[in-house]
């Protein structure tokens, strides 16, 4: 933390902000009674993948566009070849060939979230917000509950195992290509897989068990811990299901009113619009129709299981009507519920992975499609942290004029934004500033599950300084990290 005065206000500076993926700091002003006057979060990244693409060919864009995160490039690999399929006229992909791509999906989703739920807001579920920074880690899990530091583990290794395999490589892999994948399945591959398969699932289960049981035994203190009302935006199947991997768009109100309904994702710039501002380099997305002002929303695991009509895997299906009877069916706005409906989203995912370990199809041959090429397309997907959009344009040599990528963490970051705002005020209004206190603003930020490494990019080293400042400016409190 470091603490600087500035124009009558003391400032409070946090950076890094720690567990999460990527760099970003928060500033907080106090005036001369204590009282927060602001509190925002500021990505210091410098982004330019979407100008690195141009003039590449458009072939090599699901491998170069992963490397905007290692955490979740498959995420970005996929939605890439979902509108390189357009190009190349291949967007009806072959059984084989989407199957894979969805098993490679869900694999994703498998290692992200365990790594998030066991390595990253664990300490704080486990040990309190006002934990000993000392022990408030993956080595105090390691310390205290070895058995739980071993089942994250073990699950994000098998979600890279899916990914291996079908992908080729664990990170960065090369398996989508534009109109299909560039291999199958083996019935060795399968059973490699299918033999701890139920091992992860009764893991999933204890860990849905742990984010469900904390929520419900913790109520009166989350529901309002960085809460708000807000609007939600995810994918949807035609029938109303959650798909993680396909869909057209669905918004809803605070309220669960829909403020538009299976929109085909190609159409999204008539209804998402980008705002700019001056003190961060991650954009604030919002509904077109709604402006700004009201049109900002959420995305992420809350929001999927807020927008979906059900879930198509039995046990995620009884776990989300459990979580919607806590709010009577109505959308639950309470931020840090974002932890149960994550470990939903892992037990489906990993569901999902059974039926699929079981489909035929997966060794199928016919692996590539393509039919009338395209200049333009999209390609979008529900990616760990929330929707996630690829936009290109290609001239007719099939390099890349135009790279439009609006990343799940991007459109959190307005509702990420309130909540530092919100726990700002309701905890470190009036009071002296500790370590564990500034825990509770970075706790609000983990909630979202966000990965600044895709929305932005840095040059250089990113330290995190928290400053507190009394309102004539004086310097209160400062404390640095990564300096």
């Amino acid at each position: 933390m470091v603490a600087t005065t500035t124009n009558g206000l003391k400032r409070i500076i946090i950076e890094p902000v720690t567990r999460v993926e990527g760099h970003g700091k928060v500033s907080i002003l106090l005036d001369e009674k204590r009282q927060v006057q602001q509190a925002r979060l500021h990505i210091v990244e410098f982004r330019g993948f979407e100008r690195f693409i141009q003039g590449r060919p458009f072939w090599e864009v699901p491998v170069l566009v992963q490397r905007l995160c290692g955490i979740c490039p498959v995420s970005h690999h996929l939605a890439a070849a979902k509108a390189m399929d357009r190009i190349v006229g291949g967007e009806k992909l072959t059984p084989t060939a989407e199957k894979m791509r969805r098993l490679m999906h869900y694999g994703q989703i498998l290692q992200s979230h365990a790594l998030h739920f066991f390595h990253l807001c664990s300490p704080d579920l486990l040990f309190g917000f006002d934990a000993d920074v000392a022990i408030r880690n993956v080595i105090g899990v390691i310390a205290k509950h070895p058995d739980l530091a071993v089942q994250g583990v073990m699950l994000r290794k098998y979600g890279q195992e899916v990914i291996q395999r079908t992908a080729g490589k664990k990170i960065h892999g090369t398996g989508a290509i534009p109109g299909g994948i560039n291999k199958n399945l083996s019935i060795a591959e399968r059973d490699e897989l299918l033999k701890d398969l139920d091992q992860m699932i009764e893991w999933a289960r204890g860990a849905l068990k742990i984010a469900k049981d904390y929520t419900v035994e913790n109520l009166d203190q989350i529901k309002d811990f960085g809460s708000f009302e807000s609007n939600h935006l995810s994918l949807i199947r035609e029938d109303g299901a959650m798909d993680l991997y396909h869909g057209n768009l669905r918004a809803i109100d605070a309220q669960g009113e829909k403020i538009f309904d299976q929109v085909d994702y190609l159409n999204y710039l008539d209804y998402i619009a980008e705002e700019v501002r001056d003190w961060s380099y991650m954009k604030f997305p919002f509904i077109k129709p709604l402006g700004p002002e009201q049109g900002w929303f959420r995305v992420g695991p809350l929001a999927r299981i807020n927008t979906c009509d059900f879930i198509d895997t039995p046990e995620a299906e009884a776990a989300r009507q459990e979580f919607m009877a806590l709010t009577d069916n109505k959308p639950n706005n309470i931020t840090m519920a974002y932890h149960w409906t994550r470990m939903i989203e892992l037990l489906h995912s990993i569901e999902k992975i059974k039926d699929l370990l079981h489909d035929q199809d997966l060794q199928g041959e016919d692996l590539v499609v393509k039919g009338e090429r395209r200049y333009e397309a999209v390609g979008l997907l529900e990616a760990p942290r929330g929707t996630l959009f690829h936009h290109y344009k290609v001239d007719e040599q099939g390099l890349v004029t135009m790279a439009n990528l609006i990343v799940s963490t991007t459109c959190n970051n307005e509702p990420m934004n309130r909540a530092v705002q919100k726990v700002a005020r309701d905890y470190l209004s009036g009071v002296e500033i500790t370590e564990g206190l500034l825990n509770h603003v970075e706790v609000a930020i983990r909630a979202y599950d966000p990965c600044l490494s895709c929305a932005t990019h840095a040059l250089g080293r990113m330290p995190l300084v928290v400053e507190v400042l009394d309102h004539e400016g004086n310097l209160l409190d400062r404390k640095a990290r990564g300096y």
